[in-house]
């Protein structure tokens, strides 16, 4: 049995990495899955409407996760849900190459994104849990560090195994596995919540509209950049080579700058760096058409961009902590991986909009998101996080 862990205990070792297991899964779970089903469905000549209707299942299963979350984590514990949903998750993705029949792909895929978003609640407030509050932004930035290397691992797979056949399923299936049983070793600690959270995730995101505001903005932003950052380049000349790069440079700067930025969260008023960095953002977004006529001025910039950028999700998160305890604190992180699939719905359409308007539209799309939640922050930041 898992035993609770006061703020005052030190975590192991093995706790530690339990959580750095969870966190990265969800990651390369998102990240590999969101891929490589799209791209066997393209191999296998189904339409773009299809490959956009099974991806929402994954959005439908974190919204039921989400509502479901709160009130169940008390009965199962937090190592036993983690455990459950890493090998749920590697049972699925062995099921999509296995499955001849498509229609199945769409409860499976539901299934995966049920999975996705325990590891996302979960890991976070595990993570919350071990840490005391001279050192919780650190912890969190370890934690979003984590986040961010399993969103490399996806691609990075499949880079090395490619998408076809089965391989890449197993791989990542394989993987989680591995994670399970890390995860389900005696040597392992993990908090108990003795009572469900009460309310719906209307009533946490009240509760804590800026931090939600902050996942919004995390996942737009992203989701965008994702979609449109190579694009943008090669409409302003880049080779395609080159473009496809901006992104992994963007995300080294997340992974390496965030424990500098969580050392300086244990330092500093947070809701003031939660402010400055967004500040940071909005200028560092509006520099990116002056930047990219150069390649060294476009790799610095990007690289110190997605560290500030993320790092607003590191102190927001850190703030969360601080504020909010046991169930209550299962609840808001359920809310935030909610809003999560609401800002990674929007920011690509939004952004995609933003640049059939104007050749820089997404380094405005960006800087308007983020200068919109630093106003936001300066107005709420006391009451809201």
């Amino acid at each position: 049995m898992s035993t609770p862990l006061s703020a005052e205990q030190p975590a192991s070792l093995f706790s530690r990495g339990a959580v750095i297991a969870t966190a990265m899964m969800f990651g390369l779970t998102y990240s590999l899955s969101a891929a490589l089903i799209a791209l066997d469905l393209t191999a296998r000549g189904f339409s773009e409407t299809l490959i956009g209707a099974n991806a929402a299942m994954h959005a439908v299963g974190v919204l039921i996760t989400a509502m479901l979350l709160p009130r169940i984590v008390a009965f199962f514990g937090i190592r036993r849900l983690v455990i459950i949903a890493l090998v749920v998750a590697a049972l699925a993705l062995c099921a999509f190459p296995a499955i001849p029949l498509i229609w199945l792909w769409f409860p499976l895929r539901l299934v995966l994104g049920m999975a996705s978003e325990i590891l996302f609640v979960l890991s976070e407030a595990w993570t919350n849990s071990l840490s005391t509050e001279a050192t919780r932004a650190r912890a969190m930035a370890a934690y979003t560090a984590a986040l961010s290397v399993g969103f490399a691992l996806g691609p990075l797979i499949l880079s090395v195994v490619g998408s076809g056949g089965s391989a890449p399923y197993l791989v990542g299936a394989g993987i989680a596995l591995f994670a399970a049983g890390f995860v389900a070793s005696p040597k392992v600690q993990a908090p108990v919540f003795d009572e469900p959270a009460k309310g719906s995730p209307l009533r946490f995101i009240r509760l804590a509209p800026v931090a939600i505001s902050a996942v919004v903005l995390n996942a737009a932003i992203e989701t965008a950049g994702l979609s449109f950052l190579a694009i943008y380049a090669v409409n302003l000349g880049w080779e395609e080579s080159g473009a496809t790069r901006l992104m992994s440079c963007m995300m080294i700067g997340a992974i390496l700058l965030q424990l500098p930025i969580g050392w300086l969260g244990d330092k500093v008023d947070r809701v003031k760096l939660v402010t400055a960095l967004a500040v940071a953002s909005m200028l560092g977004a509006l520099a990116w058409p002056l930047a990219l006529q150069n390649e060294i001025a476009t790799y610095t910039l990007l690289f110190f961009w997605g560290g500030a950028f993320v790092g607003i999700y590191t102190i927001m998160l850190t703030l969360v902590g601080s504020r909010f305890k046991g169930a209550e604190l299962i609840g808001i992180y359920a809310a935030m991986g909610l809003m999560w699939g609401l800002g990674a719905l929007l920011g690509p359409l939004l952004a995609g909009f933003a640049m059939d308007s104007t050749l820089h539209g997404l380094a405005f799309f960006a800087a308007a998101t983020c200068g919109a939640f630093a106003l936001f922050v300066t107005l709420n930041g006391r009451r809201g996080h």
